[in-house]
C-alpha cells in the first residue's frame, strides 16, 4: 500500500476498533477539536481513554455522529458529561433522539443498548465542516440506514464513509427488512462514491483502505447478490445482529438466542423472511457463525471467537 496514499492531514488521527464499536476519528486544529462517531457503549470508558490520550488535556469541542446505530453513538453521553462537547447528529433523528424514542432509533429493536444522549446540531447533506485545517462536506448516505451521512474532504481526498463502504462490503440493509427501500439507496451512494476523488477511505470499521474502485465493485457485486433475493439479505441480518450480541456479552446459551430471535423485533422481523420456526432456523445460523469462524459451540453454549 502506498504510504503517502495513508497521509493524513495534520490535526487528524483514527482510532480503529473492532466490529463491537465504530472506527473513532479525531479531528484537531489550533482552535477546535472533534470526534466522529463515539463506539458501543461498553467501550465508552476505552473511547474517552483514546480522546484523552491524544487530546493530552485539551477539551473535546464537537461529537459527530454520521449516525445513531449504537456502535456509533454508545459512547456519546460519557464524552458529553466529560467534556459539555456540542453534539452533531444526522437532521432526520432529531426528533427521535429529543424524545428519547429507543424503539425509532433502532437501540430496542436491535437488542442493543445506547445511554441517552442530547445533541446541539444537525448535520444536513451540503453541509460543510471546518475540521483539522480543512473542509468536509456532508453527503445523505441511505442504505444501511436511512439518516445516515458521510464526510468527503475534496482537498484531502478522504471519505469517512461509516458503514456506507467497508472495504470488503457495508453494513446490513435494514429498510429492507421492513418492506421500506434500502438496495436502490445503497447503490446510488456506491455510484456517488465511485464518482468521487478519493484517495484514502475510512470506514466505519476495518482499515483504512486506498483502493476505492475495488471495494465499489466488491460492495456493488455483494449488493447485487443480496438484492437478488431478500431472503439473503435478512438470514445476513440475523447473523450479524446474533454475532454483535455474542461480541457484547462474549457468551450466550442456544435458550437465549432462542429467546431472541422470538422476543427483539429486528431480529423476529428478519426471521420471518426466512420463513422456519426458530427451533429449525437457530441450528442453522449457529453453524454459519462457527463455520464463518465467528463463534464457536460449547455443548448449549455459543461464545464469540
Amino acid at each position: 500500500m502506498d504510504d503517502a496514499a495513508l497521509k493524513l492531514p495534520v490535526g487528524m488521527q483514527i482510532f480503529q476498533r473492532g466490529w463491537l464499536s465504530s472506527n473513532n476519528i479525531l479531528l484537531t486544529s489550533e482552535t477546535e477539536t472533534a470526534l466522529v462517531d463515539s463506539g458501543y457503549v461498553s467501550h465508552a470508558r476505552q473511547t474517552l481513554a483514546l480522546v484523552q490520550q491524544a487530546l493530552q488535556g485539551r477539551q473535546l469541542d464537537f461529537l459527530i455522529n454520521t449516525h445513531l446505530h449504537s456502535d456509533h453513538c454508545g459512547g456519546n453521553a460519557l464524552l458529553q458529561q466529560t467534556y459539555g462537547c456540542q453534539t452533531l447528529i444526522p437532521e432526520a433523528d432529531q426528533d427521535a433522539v429529543v424524545h428519547w424514542n429507543e424503539e425509532q432509533l433502532s437501540f430496542t429493536a436491535t437488542g442493543q443498548e445506547c445511554p441517552r444522549f442530547s445533541f446541539d446540531h444537525v448535520l444536513k447533506a451540503g453541509d460543510q465542516l471546518q475540521l483539522a485545517h480543512v473542509s468536509w462536506q456532508v453527503l445523505a448516505a441511505p442504505g444501511h440506514d436511512p439518516h445516515s451521512v458521510i464526510l468527503y474532504c475534496a482537498q484531502e481526498g478522504i471519505l469517512i464513509s461509516a458503514d456506507a463502504l467497508w472495504e470488503n462490503g457495508f453494513g446490513v440493509i435494514f429498510p429492507e427488512l421492513e418492506g421500506e427501500s434500502g438496495f436502490a439507496e445503497q447503490a446510488a451512494i456506491l455510484r456517488l462514491i465511485e464518482e468521487l476523488d478519493i484517495r484514502l477511505v475510512i470506514p466505519g470499521h476495518g482499515s483504512p483502505f486506498t483502493d476505492k474502485q475495488a471495494a465499489v465493485n466488491r460492495a456493488l457485486s455483494r449488493l447485487d447478490y443480496l438484492a437478488a433475493d431478500p431472503k439473503r439479505n435478512a438470514r445476513n441480518a440475523i447473523k450479524v445482529l446474533m454475532a454483535f450480541m455474542l461480541l457484547d456479552k462474549r457468551e450466550m446459551t442456544l435458550n437465549q438466542l432462542s429467546a431472541c430471535l422470538n422476543e427483539v423485533r429486528m431480529m423476529r422481523v428478519a426471521a420471518a423472511h426466512l420463513a422456519l420456526p426458530v427451533e429449525h432456523l437457530l441450528p442453522q445460523l449457529v453453524r454459519e457463525l462457527v463455520n464463518a469462524g465467528a463463534a464457536r459451540l460449547e455443548g448449549e453454549h455459543l461464545l464469540s471467537c
